[in-house]
């Protein structure tokens, strides 16, 4: 294998779930994109109530709901709305709005506990003849210990004691010593798809903002900048980039190719993803090559961009 190509790693399973993930969904018509916009702004207008109301656990559960509704059509058909949601995020965690949340927690009544029913358990029937016999036990006089003849004393003198063996030392165990290699770190679960489509929104101004600098970055570092993102699993590490370049307009450069590993170095699934957008390298050029004219014009494009 030659040094300008790259193996992509996973092998042909997660491309297939990747595509069923991303391109393979069930295409939305127009009456159906209208259907999903009109019913996430109304949940929109019902969370900023919420939050006029202070009602904490209502703005919770419509804000998760919101991102549901926002997954179920392209992302560049709901931008603004996600972009109201990333506003609002903002104040949901804000410091404030915690401090309402714990005080709301502490006012609420406390669960009552249902009390059970009392376990009387019977006495145990004891058969006559026992008892009978326990009585009797009782009513018999008891031997005076006092009165009791002294043993006799044995006519065989006492043996001498036997002297101390020092205890030898325990032979040494021939079998060979077997370290035991900690478990394997696990592989986070899935996210849904709401999650997806919220990481992306934020991770979209962290990938242009690279672009502007000329610089690149990797996963490691991204999870550095967004403290509060979880650990995701290779696959939703693609999905997420995808939704990235989804949600911009046409003719735009790839912001996933700035994703690299290692020192600068092309991720291994950034041609699947690309792929999948529509990318293709030119003729006769080698991947690599494609990938770093694409973080060129990258660099270009979002140099003079707010």
């Amino acid at each position: 294998m030659g040094n300008n190509r790259v193996r992509l790693s996973g092998g042909a399973a997660w491309q297939t779930d990747f595509r069923r993930r991303t391109t393979g969904r069930a295409s939305r018509t127009a009456m159906e994109i209208a259907t999903v916009r009109r019913t996430l702004n109304h949940t929109l207008t019902e969370l900023k109530r919420a939050i006029d109301r202070y009602a904490v656990a209502v703005a919770a559960d419509l804000y998760a709901l919101a991102w549901q509704q926002a997954a179920g059509a392209p992302p560049s058909e709901t931008r603004e709305q996600r972009a109201q949601l990333k506003n609002l995020k903002e104040i949901l965690g804000s410091r404030w709005w915690q401090e309402e949340e714990r005080r709301q927690a502490a006012a609420a009544p406390p669960k009552s506990v249902p009390s059970q029913p009392r376990v009387v358990t019977a006495a145990p029937r004891v058969r006559p003849d026992v008892a009978r016999a326990g009585e009797s036990v009782a009513r018999s006089p008891r031997r005076n210990p006092s009165s009791s003849a002294a043993p006799r004393r044995s006519s065989v003198p006492p043996r001498p004691p036997r002297p101390l063996v020092p205890a030898s030392a325990p032979a040494p165990d021939p079998s060979p010593v077997v370290k035991v290699r900690p478990p394997r770190r696990e592989e986070p679960a899935f996210l849904e798809t709401g999650q997806l489509w919220e990481i992306a929104t934020e991770l979209r101004p962290l990938l242009e903002q690279t672009a502007r600098t000329g610089s690149t970055t990797t996963w490691p570092q991204i999870h550095k900048r967004l403290p509060g993102l979880p650990r995701l699993h290779a696959d939703d590490q693609c999905v997420l980039l995808w939704l990235v370049d989804e949600d911009g307009r046409k003719g735009e450069p790839l912001l996933s190719a700035l994703v690299t590993v290692g020192d600068r170095q092309m991720h291994p699934r950034f041609p699947a993803v690309a792929e999948q957008l529509g990318w293709t390298p030119p003729a006769g050029t080698r991947p690599h090559t494609a990938w770093s004219y694409e973080v060129l014009k990258a660099h270009q494009h979002w140099r003079h961009r707010r």
